[in-house]
Order: C-alpha cells, then sequence, then structure tokens
C-alpha cells in the first residue's frame, strides 16, 4: 500500500494551492506565478494525492473548490505566513537577493514613485520585480489573501492586521483644456460644469476622495472611465473637466491645463499600506524606506 508524505506539502505547493484557489483557473494561476500550464497541474495532481481530495472540479470556463479546498484556505495561509516569519531575522543584503513584490495601486502612484524606484535600484545592482494591479477603492482581502504585498491609496483599508503610513499629500485641482474654456470661478458654476470621473470596478468613483464639500450639489459624470489614464483623451478639445490630485499633473494628466478648486477642500493624502506577515521582513522594509524616499522628493 502506498503511503502519503505530508513533507510533499512544500511552501510552493501550497503558494500554488492558494492561487489556483485565488483564480479558479489552472491557466490564470499558471500566468500569475509564471510557470507553465502543466506545471500547474502536476502540482495540483501532488496535492490531490496527499489530501486525498479533489479539490477543485470543472465548473464551466473555470473550476470550483471543494468543501475541504475552502476550508484548507485559511490553515494554508497560516502554514505560508509561519514560513515567511522564519526569515524576518535574517541578514539582507538587497544586492546578494531578488526582491519581488506585487503592489495595487492606481495609475498616478503607479507612474510617479515606481519608475524612478526601479531605475535607481537597477543602478544599484538591485534586482527588483514589479508586478501592479488596480485597487480602486482598496480591499484589505487584497492583502490578507497575498494577492499583493502593498498598497498605494488614498483610501486605505482598515483592521488590526493592517499597517499604513502616508507617503504623499497633495490638493485637489482642476484638469481642463486652456484652449476650450476657463476653469469654474466658484462652487455653483463648479457644480454645473460637465465632468469627467474615474469609476472603479466595484462601482464606488474617485470622487470619494474629496471631503468637506457636499457631493449630492455636483452634476453627475458625463464620462465614466475605468482609469485615470484615459482621463485626457475626453477633456483635450472639450469643455470637460475632471477634479484629481495636483500630483497628477506630474503623471497621467500631464498633458491637461489646471486650476485649484474654487472652494475649500481637504487635500488628498496618499497611503502605504501592507499586511502583518511583511511588516518585519528585512527586504520589505527596506524597499517601503526606499519607496517613502522617493515620495519625499514629490513633495519638495
Amino acid at each position: 500500500m502506498s503511503k502519503t508524505d505530508f513533507t510533499d506539502l512544500d511552501g510552493k505547493v501550497l503558494r500554488t494551492f492558494l492561487t489556483i484557489l485565488e483564480e479558479s483557473s489552472v491557466s490564470k494561476a499558471a500566468d500569475r506565478l509564471g510557470v507553465t500550464q502543466s506545471a500547474i497541474s502536476h502540482t495540483l495532481a501532488k496535492l490531490r494525492q496527499v489530501l486525498g481530495d479533489p479539490l477543485f472540479v470543472r465548473s464551466g470556463q473555470g473550476l470550483t473548490p471543494t468543501e475541504r479546498a475552502l476550508a484548507l484556505k485559511e490553515p494554508v495561509q497560516r502554514v505560508l505566513d509561519g514560513m515567511r516569519a522564519l526569515t524576518d531575522e535574517r541578514p539582507f543584503d538587497p544586492q546578494a537577493e531578488e526582491i519581488s513584490i506585487q503592489i495595487a495601486t492606481n495609475d498616478m502612484p503607479r507612474e510617479l514613485l515606481f519608475p524612478p524606484l526601479l531605475h535607481a535600484l537597477r543602478a544599484e545592482g538591485v534586482r527588483l520585480r514589479l508586478g501592479f494591479i488596480p485597487s480602486g477603492v482598496p480591499d484589505p482581502d487584497l492583502l490578507r489573501s497575498d494577492r499583493c504585498q502593498l498598497m498605494l491609496t488614498p483610501l486605505p483599508p482598515d483592521g488590526p492586521d493592517i499597517f499604513q503610513k502616508r507617503v504623499l499629500i497633495s490638493p485637489l485641482m482642476i484638469f481642463y483644456d486652456a484652449q476650450q474654456r476657463t476653469p469654474p470661478e466658484n462652487w455653483q458654476g463648479y457644480c454645473q460644469t460637465e465632468h469627467v470621473e474615474v469609476r472603479f470596478a466595484d462601482g464606488r468613483s474617485s470622487r470619494a476622495v474629496m471631503r468637506g464639500v457636499d457631493q449630492n450639489q455636483i452634476r453627475p459624470p458625463t464620462v465614466t472611465l475605468p482609469h485615470f489614464n484615459a482621463i485626457p483623451s475626453f477633456v483635450i478639445g472639450s469643455d470637460l473637466i475632471s477634479t484629481d490630485t495636483a500630483l497628477m499633473k506630474r503623471g497621467p494628466l500631464a498633458a491637461l491645463d489646471c486650476a485649484p478648486l474654487p472652494f475649500k477642500c481637504d487635500p488628498v493624502s496618499i497611503y502605504m499600506v501592507w499586511h502583518q506577515r511583511t511588516a518585519n521582513d528585512p527586504a520589505h522594509r527596506w524597499l517601503r524606506g526606499r519607496i517613502e524616499a522617493i515620495a519625499a522628493t514629490l513633495q519638495d
């Protein structure tokens, strides 16, 4: 009689299990992990043998987890977190190991912070691998599930296992095409102007960062878009406006003219957010410090 060996369940196998569980697809899990579909299928076969359960059954174009697979999600994550914690006090030399991180952020923090960070670290001989997913209005489960290890957002999620630190602060501005119009001169004019607005996948609006004003008085947007990079194409050549942080002028909205809001509104803070599992990891601590240093140069 063959006997299964629980030691076959190493960290890579467990990480693959969680990725299949999150993606409900062998092909999507392979893309996310950067391996072939056959490698994922081989790992899944090993898991099924060791755990004595099919774990996933085919359903339409995807995979549906069994009750056993769903029950294993939190225990497996705890095991991986424990394995990660074993390396928290290791000596760390940035030139001696590759650093890989998945980041949830929207257009502006991604384009302002990370190209200069990558260029600087490559010049220093640091091997850095960056992956990005859109954050929208971020869900803390992105961090808890290890789908990403860092967020940059003006709307940080909360929780006892979630850490945050403000890295940027910027006033809101009106972006427009000066060849087509002048900016609104007062609150009433602003409310009556046609707007372009970003709306995230969960249905919430980029307008959520506007604090201290009655947004119910503002005209509904004429155009809603999935990301900030698309705004200039709609504003240029029209009388539309967009309301975004002044830092956008150095990033996705560089092609547009901008002017201060004609009413009082709180500035927007951008926070760096991470989960407790990476709080003490020396590589992550070092990388967060480098991101803070880049952010500081943008506030000068």
